[in-house]
């Protein structure tokens, strides 16, 4: 431990509380089920458990009692692996006025009829800056500057407890990662003591394995393509209905997703066994996570092609000669590293 700090931002100058904040915040931001992932503890964790009893010491004591925060600090310094950077562990306490909702569902901030009391984590790697040349008014020169160290985004962090419904939620903690496939099993391990969520890729890896496993030999472009579009169509419709719950679906709902692309039954059925094998029985799904809606690429052994999702349609499979071909119209002209080309025959 290099430094310890203890200070109220309220007395802080404004720009560097706002600097603070600004980092506070980026672990409170993202994507649900991406990078914002729910953490929940079991009945007998809360009743009874090491780590549930130190998030809540850390909160009930607003992080005054020093031993706690030092247990706390200890415990991530123990687990948490970085690599060979240095990083600022920012450890906040709030409370905050929920606004009472009248019948007409509209907010009075002045009638609030509960507090929210919470801590936000977020560790953020320190890197040295470069040596660089700044200007000296005294000598109107130019010199080198001394280099710095400089504290980067967050890279992991969480809120505790979690704000469902318009209260505490005790039970939850809400976990955030810059990179949806890096969410340091480590941290969650040793902080949470929970089964590690798995990450966004992990989860389209995990659904990819299944369907592939599940389709076999009937795995064609055209369910594919169906596939992704309607995911894709559901996401979009999640979106433009401003719903602040994140989009899931059960097995047997992508089940029917693959019934409405053609594929028969008893491949369906073979499809949710698959993936109670990869998700565990139960498990729900996030669609934003089975696929990418931003692309649509198609790789052979020599070639890879990246095809506008909003067109994947036009993208067909025939058989010419006893050849296997992937076809893409090109009506409108084609371009060979920025250079028009003429297509003939």
């Amino acid at each position: 431990v290099i430094s310890y700090i203890d200070a109220s931002l309220g007395v802080m100058p404004q720009e560097e509380a706002e600097k603070y904040l600004g980092l506070l915040k980026k672990a409170l931001s993202g994507t649900l089920g991406r990078n914002l992932i729910d953490i929940v503890f079991s009945t007998q964790q809360v009743v009874d458990s090491d780590e549930h009893r130190l998030l809540s010491a850390l909160r009930d004591s607003a992080l005054k009692d020093s031993a706690v925060r030092q247990a706390f600090y200890q415990k991530v310094i123990d687990s948490l692996d970085m690599g060979d950077s240095n990083y600022l562990i920012l450890l906040a306490h709030d409370v905050y006025d929920v606004p009472y909702r009248g019948k007409d569902d509209e907010a009075q901030a002045d009638a609030s009829d509960q507090v929210f009391s919470y801590i936000v984590c977020c560790v953020c790697p320190v890197k040295d800056s470069k040596i660089e040349l700044g200007y000296f008014p005294g000598e109107n020169e130019f010199h080198n500057c001394a280099p710095g160290q400089i504290v980067a985004a967050p890279e992991l962090g969480f809120l505790f407890p979690a704000f469902d419904d318009r209260s505490a939620n005790i039970y939850n903690a809400l976990f955030y990662t810059h990179k949806a496939d890096e969410i340091h099993h480590e941290f969650i391990d040793a902080v949470f003591h929970t089964e590690p969520p798995m990450s966004a890729p992990e989860q389209r890896e995990a659904f990819e394995t299944a369907l592939s496993e599940a389709l076999e030999d009937v795995c064609s472009m055209d369910i594919v393509q169906s596939v992704h579009e309607q995911l894709k169509e559901r996401i979009e419709q999640h979106k433009e209905s401003k719903d602040p719950e994140p989009l899931v679906l059960t097995v047997r709902e992508v089940g029917a997703v693959l019934q409405g692309s053609g594929v028969a039954e008893e491949y369906v059925d073979s499809f949710c066994e698959k993936c109670s094998e990869q998700f565990g029985d139960g498990a729900v799904l996030n669609p934003d996570n089975l696929i990418d809606r931003k692309r649509f690429e198609i790789k052979t052994g020599n070639a890879t092609i990246s095809v506008d999702p909003e067109h994947s349609y036009l993208v067909e499979t025939r058989i010419i000669g006893g050849r296997k071909y992937i076809l893409i119209p090109a009506d409108e002209g084609a371009e060979v590293n920025g250079l028009n080309v003429r297509i003939t025959g």
